[in-house]
């Protein structure tokens, strides 16, 4: 019940953020003029024993790991070059708890097969981009949250009535991003044949294969398969059921056990606190569902 009350909050607000404030600044109602989710900036924050945030501390700055092309997740206007979405929320709350503020963070692009690299070799101090928590990368890297919930969908054509759900996928040629969870369980579940499975390093990549009809279905979680959906309503739908659940963690450096447990803290603040619903709201909220609050894990 809690993947698909998330989902539903997605359909609207999935891109009514799109136009907001600076880059590094919070997701204004598209209104005009609605209340800030920045948190105020933290001082004299210690992180005993983490070797990420002593570099952070050096260098006067956060290099935190996004995505850019999922609509009311995180998204970068390729206009304006300005950030939105929940995800991007999420990951300046965690910096300005840390002592970062706006003008201290740098976004850094990186695709779902290239995340775990650069949390490892110091690319990015974090990353924050639908990154679902799972015990393989678990032995690579370490996460904090979940801090929100989805779960995996398909998306098809509008006139395509011959796609009801991952069982009507054999024979169909299916889309989704190198290195990520949903591509993984289509081939180990056989959804389809594995010469059907076409992998590109962008969502936005499958859903123009997926208009030119050179595939059949996209897939990935369901919240961002409704984002592109709400783009092209004319177009585009969402079919079937979920058939996964997806928690969406922060991931961190595997041996970083302090700043997770900062991360950790920080999230579960928010959660109780009701900036975490203040964020929704301002965000993924706009279609007026409600969503369900995670529960941390700390593992």
């Amino acid at each position: 019940m809690r993947v698909r009350t998330l989902a539903i909050g997605m359909l609207v607000g999935g891109l009514a953020l799109t136009a907001c404030g600076k880059e590094g600044a919070p997701a204004d109602d598209v209104t005009g003029g609605g209340p800030s989710t920045t948190a105020a900036v933290e001082t004299d924050v210690k992180v005993e024993g983490s070797a990420t945030f002593d570099r952070m501390t050096q260098n006067g700055k956060v290099v935190i790991g996004v995505k850019e092309d999922q609509p009311g997740l995180g998204y970068k206007d390729p206009t304006t070059g300005e950030y939105s979405g929940f995800d991007i929320e999420i990951a300046r709350l965690v910096a300005a708890k840390l002592g970062f503020g706006e003008d201290k963070i740098e976004y850094k692009t990186v695709q779902s097969a290239g995340r775990e690299a650069a949390i490892t070799n110091g690319t990015v101090d974090y990353y924050v981009g639908t990154y679902t928590i799972n015990d393989k990368r678990k032995t690579q890297i370490s996460f904090a949250g979940p801090y929100f919930v989805a779960g995996q969908g398909l998306l098809v054509r509008k006139d395509d009535d011959t796609i009801t759900g991952k069982d009507t996928l054999k024979g169909k040629k299916v889309c989704s991003v190198t290195g990520s969870t949903p591509i993984q369980r289509v081939r180990d579940e056989a959804l389809t044949e594995p010469g059907n499975i076409v992998e590109f390093q962008g969502y936005s990549q499958c859903v123009d294969k997926l208009l030119t009809k050179e595939v059949d279905a996209v897939t990935t979680d369901d919240a961002i398969l409704k984002g592109f959906a709400s783009q092209d309503p004319d177009n585009l739908k969402v079919v079937g059921d979920t058939f996964s659940e997806e928690p969406y963690g922060i991931g961190l450096p595997l041996d970083d056990k302090a700043l997770r447990d900062k991360v950790n803290d920080i999230l579960e603040t928010a959660i109780e606190d009701g900036t975490w619903q203040e964020i929704y709201d301002s965000t993924l909220g706009k279609s007026g569902s409600k969503a369900d609050k995670p529960t941390i894990d700390r593992y």
